[in-house]
């Protein structure tokens, strides 16, 4: 139903010692407290916002269950990225944006200065379509 995601660090002292970022495992549990008609949820940015990020998370939180990858977030001075996955020494960060993207994405650049991931997308928005995203398995967003 929920799982906790821990932060990334590149080190394992510092991310047992974060607090974890609550992870929804299935979207009816945000839709059904909502309140909101589905014409009225489609119709807010912001909680269309929360549910992409969230499937795309239980999309990645089941691979990581099942043995694909570690799965991870990332903050550092109020800059984020929303899931770091790691298999191996390959990192790769993914930032999920269900409007238009911004200019910029200050945390991605900063995650990427960091830790050289293999590398970072961006899902929605002007990046991976999310329903190409969900279609594909996880390992090939993990591959070079």
């Amino acid at each position: 139903m929920l799982t906790g995601l821990s932060k990334y660090s590149g080190a394992a002292a510092r991310q047992r010692g974060s607090s974890p970022k609550l992870q929804v495992l299935n979207t009816a549990l945000l839709t059904a407290q909502s309140g909101l008609s589905p014409e009225e949820a489609r119709a807010d940015g912001e909680f269309r916002g929360r549910l992409v990020e969230s499937a795309v998370g239980a999309h990645l939180t089941n691979a990581a269950a099942g043995g694909v990858c570690d799965l991870f977030y990332w903050l550092d001075r109020g800059r984020e990225v929303d899931f770091v996955l790691r298999r191996g020494k390959a990192v790769v960060g993914i930032e999920v944006k269900s409007g238009r993207s911004p200019r910029t994405l200050p945390g991605m650049q900063a995650f990427a200065e960091a830790f050289k991931p293999r590398r970072v997308l961006l899902v929605g928005a002007d990046g991976i379509p999310l329903e190409e995203f969900l279609s594909r398995d996880v390992a090939d967003w993990l591959a070079a």
